[in-house]
């Protein structure tokens, strides 16, 4: 039943290929627990992969990435060596030293790893602050162990995978988000962005899953493509079954095919794309202006608008609202978003997160609950009633001392009755 918890809430599962090799990936907190996913998993795959360095939410719940005890990140990868039938792999990020990341990469050699995928960026490096990944860090982990190593990160097209490969010596190449803005990225093709919609969606109509699957890739694929056609964008969110999404990707293609039959010669792709926007090509993520004005961003980092572009309302205010904050908008046209005017809460006592309103102990839920599940006591206020369940406990607990006592005098009685007619049918037959 834990493994099952384990392999379906607790992990992500992420499947590739690697020469042709199915790999499973989890992420886990329990040694054990991944031990036994992966021993369910190990018959339907050529290896088990170990993420041990995604800093998504959903992979932080079930691994800390890279704790500062670095042994407690072995001991998983040397029990699931000992038990599994098949190889067991990983994947890491950096530490901004170099020399540190390749203890780390060497431990898990050491450990039983066979195969380590490492990530150039470290854990706070993602969203708008992912920057550019350091090959120099995968280089240094390439030359420290023996166990065959592949690069993630700065991969947007093939021209990339060779360069990385050149520059860092590694055994192969993973893509992420340059994979998902052009899954013909490792054919070296650019299609257009409807055509590879058709297939992808013919895949999902044969092996059908969640809907808000489908629309996450389909966000990534039509990037570009959407924030021209901003109607498109919000028809595919609000959109309910997949022959809808269907019906989206054709209006996609048709709009764009207008579009193309009135494109002016020597006409030139805009928002300094490589390419026009109906081509599949990688999105690159602008970070803060503080660090484009420093590096000195190139033209295309300033051209791309951002996964939630500013746009200034409609009324001409200078107010920046983000797209989330737009729709906020719509629902309560009253609704403000000055920090200035946002209500001050009074801090919890212990943590310093705002307090609750009712709570007895001038705490947050969190504290609150740990003090008074310590004290047993109750806080009506968050909801705790640890005394009062106590209580109720204990009396039930009474009430079934008493119940049970008459029943055992009238179980004792009968058997003295018993007892006694036996005596009695005893002396008789003498």
């Amino acid at each position: 039943g834990g493994a099952l918890v384990c392999l379906t809430t607790a992990l992500y599962i992420l499947l590739f290929l690697w020469e042709w090799c199915l790999l499973v990936s989890f992420c886990a907190n329990d040694p054990e627990v991944f031990v036994q996913a992966a021993l369910l998993a190990q018959d339907y795959c050529d290896a088990i992969d170990l993420n041990l360095g995604c800093p998504q939410m959903i992979a932080k719940r079930g691994i800390i990435v890279q704790p500062t005890y670095l042994s407690f990140q072995s001991f998983p990868v040397l029990l699931a060596n000992e038990k599994l039938s098949v190889p067991i792999t990983c994947k890491i990020r950096v530490f901004p030293d170099i020399d540190k990341t390749v203890k780390y990469a060497q431990m898990l050699e050491k450990a039983g790893c066979q195969l380590l995928t490492v990530h150039g960026r470290t854990k706070e490096q993602k969203g708008p602050l992912a920057g550019v990944a350091s090959w120099e860090h995968i280089q240094a982990v390439r030359k420290a162990v023996s166990i065959p190593v592949f690069a993630n990160g700065n991969i947007q097209c093939l021209s990339d995978v060779e360069e990385c490969i050149r520059k860092t010596g590694v055994h192969g190449v993973m893509s992420a988000e340059g994979n998902l803005h052009n899954p013909a990225l490792f054919e070296g093709r650019n299609p257009l962005v409807w055509e590879m919609a058709e297939e992808y969606l013919e895949i999902v109509q044969k092996y059908p899953c969640p809907l808000s699957y489908v629309r996450a890739h389909l966000f990534k694929l039509w990037h570009h493509t959407l924030q021209v056609y901003q109607q498109l964008r919000e028809e595919l969110a609000k959109v309910k079954t997949l022959e809808g999404i269907v019906d989206v990707n054709r209006e996609l293609k048709l709009r764009c095919q207008e579009e193309i039959a009135n494109q002016k010669e020597g006409e030139k792709p805009k928002e300094g794309l490589p390419f026009f926007h109906w081509i599949c090509q990688p999105y690159i993520r602008p970070g803060p202006k503080e660090r484009c004005k420093e590096n000195g961003a190139s033209g295309t980092e300033k051209g791309v608008r951002g996964k939630r572009a500013l746009e200034e309302e409609e009324d001409g205010n200078s107010e920046l609202l983000s797209k989330n904050k737009q729709k906020k908008k719509l629902r309560n046209p009253n609704k403000s978003f000055d920090p200035s005017l946002k209500p001050k809460y009074a801090k919890c006592d212990q943590c310093g997160n705002p307090k609750g309103n009712k709570c007895v102990f001038n705490m947050c839920r969190g504290c609150c609950k740990k003090r008074a599940f310590k004290e047993t006591a109750d806080c009506p206020g968050h909801g705790l009633l640890f005394k009062t369940k106590y209580e109720k406990s204990l009396s039930w607990q009474s009430s079934q001392r008493v119940i049970q006592t008459p029943e055992i005098s009238r179980r004792g009685d009968v058997e003295v009755g018993e007892a006694a007619v036996l005596k009695e049918a005893g002396d008789g037959a003498a």
